[in-house]
């Protein structure tokens, strides 16, 4: 798979939670958690589950950081 994004990292799916129409899914990256609100359907149609190694590519236009 090849995606535009520059900011793509490895990491195995920790949790699935699944709701009526969304999903959200929890992929760790070394010491780092990243959670991602995605569609049941896309769940279903990748077949997600714990212990998965996945590819969390992140696209946006831009990063606060607050203290």
């Amino acid at each position: 798979m090849k995606l535009s994004a520059r900011n793509q990292f490895q990491g195995t799916v920790t949790k699935v939670t699944e709701g009526a129409a969304m999903a959200e899914v929890t992929v760790k990256v070394g010491s780092l958690e990243f959670v991602a609100a995605i569609t049941e359907g896309s769940v279903k149609s990748m077949g997600l589950k714990v212990n998965d190694s996945v590819t969390v590519a992140i696209k946006a236009t831009e990063v606060m950081v607050g203290k």
